[in-house]
């Protein structure tokens, strides 16, 4: 049921979401095989409080920072819709082989292409989890976001500082490929998101981490590490070597900005 947005709440009346399998939704897994996400969390919260609300997720899995510039930025800007939402460059500070100063001018080109064409331009710093794989790509992450930090404030766009965020460094928010979060966690960046955007909070703590359980036996962490290299680590070293992409082939999951209709 639609509700009228409360006299403190803004009335965004369209969305759309641009990026890779952060903002695709991956691991946050349907009962029927599909990915739900943040942006399909976010968009359905919009569309309760704003009637006739429309949404467009134009991500996929694996994209590079080049290839949402080429495929998504300007069918985004030709949508003119009030929000848009740009998290991408990560995929790119990941590969072994990465040239810093382009990531930083082809996501200057897409923020100056899109900022022109939307009421409010949300960029994030990415979450990123602790760990020695990405321990590495660490300094290349945090150049990332100073470039994201530095466009924003040239842009007037807004950031979701999820990279500052406790709880988004906590393993228990990631799914077993130790690179895409759970349900909750693309539930907190939904909440970060709805929040950043100047809607009244519905989880004030959702930086926080949850409370705390008893850490796995040795054996068990083990067994773990095993089989996350075995089934991830491996499939996408291998994909890095040989420049494939677990998203080559596949389509936007919402291409066309359309009306949101809520349960």
């Amino acid at each position: 049921m639609q509700t009228n947005p409360t006299p403190s709440s803004p009335a965004h009346a369209s969305l759309v979401a641009l990026g890779d399998s952060f903002t695709e939704g991956m691991s946050d897994l349907l009962p029927d095989g599909t990915y739900r996400g943040w942006a399909d969390l976010l968009a359905a919260r919009m569309a309760a409080v704003t009637p006739g609300f429309r949404y467009a997720n134009l991500a996929v899995r694996g994209k590079l920072i080049q290839q949402i510039v080429d495929e998504q930025v300007d069918r985004a800007a030709a949508m003119g819709a009030d929000v848009i939402t740009l998290v991408g460059g990560l995929n790119d500070t990941l590969r072994p082989k990465c040239d810093m100063v382009q990531v930083r001018d082809l996501l200057t080109e897409a923020v100056e292409r899109l900022a022109p064409h939307c009421e409010q331009l949300v960029l994030m710093r990415s979450p990123g989890r602790q760990g020695p794989v990405l321990e590495r790509f660490r300094p290349r992450m945090e150049a990332l976001f100073a470039v994201v930090d530095e466009l924003a404030a040239r842009h007037d766009a807004v950031v979701v500082d999820l990279y500052g965020a406790p709880a988004l460094g906590d393993p228990r928010l990631w799914d077993v490929d130790r690179l895409h979060l759970t349900g909750e966690g693309h539930r907190r960046v939904a909440e970060a998101v709805w929040q950043t955007l100047g809607y009244p909070a519905e989880d004030p703590e959702w930086h926080l981490p949850p409370d705390a359980t008893l850490p796995p036996h040795w054996v068990a962490r083990r067994v773990e590490d095993a089989r996350f290299a075995r089934r991830h680590l491996l499939p996408w070293i291998g994909r890095r070597l040989t420049g494939r992409s677990s998203g080559d082939g596949l389509p936007p999951k919402r291409p066309e900005l359309l009306p949101y209709e809520t349960a």
